[in-house]
This record gives C-alpha cells, sequence and structure tokens, in this order.
C-alpha cells in the first residue's frame, strides 16, 4: 500500500511540473456589461451600442446590455445586476447616470465603472470609477463649417439674402454639454459665412420625437433656413424633409431617410475608449480618471457627406478645414471669433471641478482661446455669446 501511495505522489509531483505555468502577466478575462438610457431607436444610444459591440467582438470580450434604464435608483439596481452576472468592467452612457454608478462603484472596489459624459470622476478620489469623452465641439464645427457652405450656396443661388442667413438649433437641455455643441456648431458655420444668426431651442428631454418634430417647426416658422440638433430621434430630420430644409445632424446618417436635405453628421466614435478601458482591465492597468479621445484617436468622426444636399466642395473645405484643428492651428473657440455683449473675453472662470454647488473654481481662458475639455473631459463651455438666440428665454 506504501509503495501505491509513492507511486501516486511521484506521479502527481510529474504531472503538477509537466503542467503550463500561468503567466502572472496572463491577460484577466474581461465580463463587460453595459447600460444605456435608451435603445436601438434612439440615435445617442445607437451610436453607443455599436461602439460597445465593435471593440468587444475585437477583443473577444463577453458582453451583456441593459437597455431603457432611466437616471434614476434603476441604473445603481441595473449595475448590481450586472455584477451579480459576473462582470468585472461596467459602462454607462447617460450624464444622469453618474451619481448612481459612483454609489455602486464604492461597493464593489473590484470592479471597474467607466461613465460618459459624466464631471465628478477626476475628484471623486474613487480608483475605480472613471469618466470619458472626446471632443467632439471639433466635428460639431466641422458640420457647421459644411452649414455655412451650404447657406453661402443659397445666397449665391439667390433663395436667401446674406441677412436672411439663419440656422435652427434644437437642443435637448441647457447644459453646458449642449451649449458647447451648438456653439462651436455656430462658429463653424460663421468660419465661412460671417452674416449668419442662429436661433436654439430645447425640448428638455434627450430623446423625443414629438418635441424635436415641434422644435424643428418652431424654427422653421421663425424663419431658420438651416436646422441642426443635440437631441436623439428622426423627429426633426424627417419634418426638415418633408419641408426642404437643409440639415446637419449628430450620431449617425439620415441619408437613407433624409436624402435630399441630409448633409452630414458629427459623432463620438466609442470603441477607442472602450477597448482602451477593457484592455486596461485585463492587464491590470489603471484607467485614467478623466479620458479625452480626439479626431488624432479616431474618437471623432463625420459621417459621409451627402452630395444631394451639401454645397460643391463642401468635403475638401471640410477637410482643409479637420486638418488645420488636427494640427493646433485652428482652435474652434479661439476667442477672437466671438464676443459676449460686444466684449471679447481674456478670462472665463468655469465649473470644472463639479461639487455639485455649481461653483466656477477654474480659469479656461488663455492663450486667445476657451480650453474646452482639457481640464476635464466632459464639456465645460457654458457662455451665451452673441449672434445666438434662446427663443426660450
Amino acid at each position: 500500500m506504501k509503495k501505491i501511495f509513492a507511486l501516486l505522489l511521484a506521479l502527481t509531483m510529474i504531472f503538477a511540473l509537466a503542467a503550463p505555468a500561468v503567466s502572472a502577466d496572463e491577460p484577466a478575462a474581461v465580463k463587460a456589461g453595459f447600460i444605456f438610457l435608451h435603445d436601438e431607436t434612439s440615435t445617442y444610444d445607437l451610436n453607443f451600442i455599436n461602439g460597445a459591440k465593435e471593440a468587444c467582438e475585437k477583443l473577444g470580450v463577453e458582453y451583456i446590455f441593459k437597455t431603457n434604464i432611466p437616471e434614476g435608483q434603476e441604473a445603481a439596481d441595473a449595475a448590481e445586476e450586472l455584477i451579480d452576472e459576473g462582470c468585472n468592467f461596467i459602462f454607462a452612457d447617460s450624464f444622469g447616470h453618474e451619481s448612481f454608478l459612483m454609489q455602486v462603484a464604492k461597493d464593489y472596489p473590484e470592479v471597474q465603472f467607466c461613465h460618459a459624459t459624466g464631471t465628478q470622476a477626476h475628484t471623486a478620489g474613487l480608483d475605480n470609477y472613471h469618466n470619458g469623452f472626446a471632443s467632439i465641439y471639433e466635428g460639431r464645427f466641422l458640420g457647421g463649417v459644411a452649414a455655412g457652405l451650404k447657406l453661402n450656396e443659397m445666397i449665391e443661388s439667390g433663395a436667401i439674402t446674406a441677412d436672411q442667413a439663419k440656422v435652427g438649433y434644437i437642443g435637448a437641455f441647457p447644459y453646458a454639454e449642449v451649449k458647447s455643441g451648438y456653439t462651436s456648431f455656430f462658429l463653424g458655420v460663421r468660419y465661412v459665412c460671417p452674416s449668419a444668426t442662429m436661433d436654439v431651442t430645447f425640448t428638455n428631454s434627450w430623446y423625443d420625437p414629438t418635441l424635436e418634430k415641434e422644435g424643428a417647426i418652431k424654427l422653421i416658422s421663425n424663419g431658420c433656413v438651416l436646422i441642426s440638433e443635440h437631441a436623439d430621434s428622426m423627429g426633426a430630420p424627417t419634418e426638415c424633409q418633408d419641408k426642404g430644409i437643409p440639415f446637419v445632424f449628430y450620431n449617425g446618417s439620415a441619408a437613407n431617410d433624409c436624402p435630399d436635405t441630409f448633409i452630414v453628421a458629427s459623432r463620438i466614435d466609442w470603441a477607442p475608449y472602450m477597448e482602451y478601458a477593457m484592455n486596461c482591465v485585463a492587464e491590470g492597468k489603471d484607467i485614467g480618471a478623466d479620458w479625452t479621445g480626439t479626431i488624432a484617436t479616431g474618437s471623432v468622426k463625420l459621417t459621409e457627406i451627402n452630395d444631394k444636399a451639401a454645397a460643391a466642395g463642401t468635403a475638401e473645405k471640410v477637410a482643409e478645414v479637420q486638418a488645420l484643428i488636427e494640427s493646433g492651428e485652428l482652435k474652434v473657440f479661439d476667442t477672437a471669433t466671438w464676443t459676449v455683449n460686444g466684449e471679447t473675453l481674456t478670462e472665463y472662470m468655469a465649473d470644472v471641478d463639479d461639487m455639485g454647488d455649481f461653483a466656477p473654481d477654474t480659469n479656461v481662458i488663455a492663450d486667445g482661446y476657451f480650453h474646452e475639455s482639457e481640464y476635464r473631459s466632459a464639456p465645460y463651455f457654458d457662455i451665451d455669446i452673441d449672434g445666438i438666440t434662446n427663443l426660450d428665454a
């Protein structure tokens, strides 16, 4: 019996020595959970869903989607459900999810949480909670250039006069993210069409097809001859198609549904950030508290330009301006190109360290331009500049 036991022990040791060693550097398995405010019917959420699928499929990561999760306790519940299902990486896509995601992050330090458009990661002091965004204001500016060229074409053809070059913009909420977007769009318009002005109206909803359609009707009735938006449905684009009003979209192409009026759209490509963050989890590396993607990182993109609606030469001009932005020669928020009550700003205290008190804390104007998304990833440009009229004020 002793001999048999000794033989078995020897064989066990031999097999153990022959077994392949597990490297301490071997990547950890990642299981990803995603929380979306709406579903594929929202252009905003669809853009995130496509980015998540692309990143996960490229990395071979198993993933679970939670859609139509409101900006309330439901977000925390969804995160805990994902953890129960084995997820060690969780991503949420809407501004109002942030406080609930942070709540869960405090209880599960072994899980990494990433959140789009949030503002608190760089001050929260949580090693496992992170914000990400991109310099979408650069894409908005390029969309504005395309819009300004269309206005110029309309002026040259006699369809409108220079003083009728008024664009309209449908915003979701009067938040900094939305203001940054419509201001950069307007500055892009004025870059090529100096006589342009802009009216803005808000739906106070991230996704409401009826209100967005009504917003388009309101703007067109007020004399706007070209429309853009920071909203998430096809309500406004289809109204513009019906009325023959040129349109610059957000988050995806509307060329199939609006072939005669859709010009171009800008969007954030979320795949690079998701891939970066999940690789950090796999390799045991720190995820940056605040990450800002750019055109150079492939995070800011334009859709195809619809030649049927765009002015001649749009693609070439947009490429020219994009090169200037990428080189740093052109700054979107160059203070020489806009004023407030007729004055050029030389400094501006923004609420960068968002502590819930809406207290300005950081001067964000230096070297002649507003440094958007440099002190934190989420936008903080909340200035009302000359040339833009808020119809809801």
